[in-house]
């Protein structure tokens, strides 16, 4: 796991301080070595900082030229199934000095072709490669956007890295904040792909393969203009349309075991390290199955993670630390004081890089630090809740739609002004009487809140608009960012649309594009590398991924309850007892701190004159929120940390 950074530059090449400044500043990435790598008549540089996890020796350092000399590679990532692969080349004439997944990448490129090469590349990783016959760069991304990379024009040159600190480090960086970015914010906590916050600079999108020779290079390209460079190697859209095709037509006693064989070989492939290596556990379905199927095959209890709040409604510590018991790892737990989740704020901006409202941030990186005390690699359960149909927005919209859906729309906007009529208080307080009669699975906390986004909702003309709605934060952002105008994205660009006939699938495959990798893969990415910790997700193995396309809906969410199939799996290694409860957030009371502690920090940052003067923001409506939450009328603590985080991090980037 590591970072990269590089720029092509095609007028005066810069000197190699430039570079360094450019890798320095991801250093948290990679405290183990760096490098770097020019090729003065072309203007290219190439740089690398490395946290060493396989093949610790010098063998292992980057960039790294393949044997031919034609290739020079930057790598941020694993390629697990490198050993098979070397055994495939060896026979061909290749010969190798180390035992890096780097050297064999090289390899495999060399003797299949770029695209094909990565076609059998099983892993994580995001890298830059520079062809020295061609005088071509390529920058390629993992098939699910696991590791970022970022590219743009900047000063006259092409920049890329694995983080927006690298590029603006390179001198003349002063490109704007891209507005329209900002109002993606503002609907959806984060900024998907292709788009970042600064005009200029963009995500790659998972899957694809950007290549530019010198013309392309030489001058700024829109995103339209880049569709010609670009290919897309692996498409989760064509995986999940033909698993719809395709479906799995075994028992569901084979359906388990299949997956339990599948996630068993992802998980071992992900337990390779030559370093002190552990896995998160909260306790829940996902970080459960990777922590027994760990355990499974291990000789020795694994290394488990877990981080506790005093607070019960956010506290999974003690779900988690019966699993460990059951399982026999070897755990740790810390428990976490309002005060310490607190101090982690002011390094959200720095650590996030450009602005990321997930309040998640907070425990995911309060528990990648305390992992990293004890390992270097630790294993994480995300992506089981798309794959498998785990959000309680599947069964709840899709429950939602069907009972209401037949109602005339005037109806449907009585009833959610009915249900306004009451703030999320009134009904905390009524639902939270009512909550211990009611079924497990219709249980929740800050139901409230709940009604508050149900209200939100029931005027939403069809089933599709209704899922908008339920990811929505600002729903009109344009509105609050001036002189600004949305960007079509997975949610609202219908030809990034998948072809799915069940409404479930077409949620899931929805989160998969977006939620996913620029939400909570960003999240714990950031998280995990600014502690210099590699965090692996076994549950995203592409090979994986294409199982669950062709799983039949009804063997992921049954009963109103979702992850069935992954639950039988688990169910193998794990009493149901220890497992079978209401899904909870991985979350921090945002909303009672915004109104506390965090009270004056807030309201200096929401400042009505301040807002004015910068000018990115119409003040009135972020004032009437405030207002509101400070009251306790409404919960609108997602809508402000939205805008919250976008200040603090203008804050960082200007000092």
């Amino acid at each position: 796991m590591c970072g990269i950074a590089g720029f092509w530059c095609k007028r005066g090449m810069p000197g190699v301080d430039v570079l360094s400044a450019m890798t320095g500043a991801i250093a948290h990435r990679g405290p183990d070595d760096t490098g770097s790598w020019q090729d003065l008549d072309a203007g290219v540089a190439l740089g690398h900082r490395r946290l060493s996890i396989l093949d610790l020796s010098p063998e292992g350092h980057q960039p790294m030229v393949s044997a031919s000399g034609r290739y020079v590679i930057v790598f941020n990532g694993e390629v697990y199934n490198f050993a098979e692969l070397r055994r495939e080349l060896e026979p061909t004439g290749c010969r190798f000095r180390g035992h890096s997944d780097t050297e064999v990448m090289l390899a495999a490129i060399e003797t299949w072709g770029l695209e094909p090469a990565v076609k059998r590349f099983i892993g994580m990783f995001a890298f830059a490669l520079w062809d020295r016959e061609k005088r071509c760069l390529s920058l390629v991304r993992d098939r699910l956007g696991i590791k970022p990379l970022f590219f743009g024009w900047a000063a006259g040159a092409l920049v890329f890295g694995s983080e927006l600190k690298a590029l603006r480090a390179y001198p003349g960086f002063q490109n704007p904040v891209d507005r329209n970015a900002l109002t993606l914010l503002l609907r959806h906590n984060y900024i998907p792909a292709p788009y970042s916050i600064y005009e200029g600079i963009h995500k790659l999108m998972p899957g694809t393969i950007l290549q530019l020779d010198a013309d392309a290079a030489s001058a700024p390209r829109s995103l339209e203009d880049l569709a010609g460079h670009t290919t897309t190697y692996w498409s989760t859209r064509q995986v999940m349309e033909q698993g719809a095709a395709d479906r799995f037509d075994g028992s569901e006693a084979e359906a388990v075991q299949q997956l339990d064989e599948l996630l068993r070989d992802a998980i071992g492939m992900r337990m390779v390290a030559d370093v002190p290596l552990g896995a998160f556990l909260s306790g829940g379905i996902d970080s459960s199955t990777v922590v027994a199927l760990m355990q499974a095959q291990s000789d020795r209890p694994v290394k488990t993670f877990s981080i506790g709040f005093h607070e019960g409604e956010y506290d999974e510590a003690y779900h988690a630390k019966a699993v460990a018991g059951y399982l026999g790892t070897d755990h740790t737990e810390l428990y976490v004081t309002p005060q310490e989740a607190l101090d982690v704020i002011p390094d959200l901006p720095r650590l996030y890089d450009e602005p990321f409202a997930d309040s998640s941030q907070i425990p995911t990186f309060l528990v990648s630090r305390l992992a990293r005390d004890h390992v270097t690699v630790s294993l994480s359960g995300d992506g089981g809740d798309e794959l498998f149909g785990g959000y309680n927005r599947y069964f709840w919209a899709q429950r939602l739609w069907s009972q209401l859906g037949w109602m005339p729309a005037p109806l449907r906007m009585a009833m959610a002004g009915t249900l306004r009529m009451g703030p999320p208080a009134f009904w905390d307080r009524a639902l939270g009487l009512a909550m211990p009669m009611l079924p497990r699975r219709l249980r929740t906390r800050m139901p409230g809140d709940k009604v508050q986004r149900l209200a939100e909702v029931l005027s939403m003309p069809s089933p599709d608009a209704l899922y908008r709605q339920l990811v929505s934060h600002w729903t009109s952002p344009a509105d609050i960012v001036l002189g600004a105008r949305e960007p079509l994205t997975a949610l609202t660009d219908s030809a990034r649309r998948a072809d799915l006939a069940e409404y479930a699938g077409r949620m899931m495959y929805t989160d998969l594009v977006s939620y996913l990798p620029d939400d909570i893969l960003t999240k714990v990415d950031r998280a995990s590398m600014g502690v210099s910790l590699e965090a692996r997700v076994p549950l995203l193995d592409h090979r994986v991924v294409e199982f669950a396309g062709r799983v039949p809906p009804d063997l992921k969410i049954r009963q109103g309850e979702g992850k069935w199939l992954l639950r039988q799996v688990l169910y193998r290694y794990v009493p149901q007892e220890l497992i079978d409860r209401p899904k909870m957030g991985f979350g921090v009371p945002i909303d009672h701190w915004l109104r506390g502690p965090l009270r004056d920090w807030a309201e200096t940052l929401l400042d009505e004159r301040r807002l004015r003067e910068e000018g990115f923001f119409d003040p009135a409506p972020i004032r009437r929120k405030w207002s509101e939450h400070l009251s306790g009328r409404h919960n609108w603590h997602y809508y402000l940390w939205d805008v919250l985080m976008f200040q603090a991090w203008q804050e960082t980037v200007r000092s």
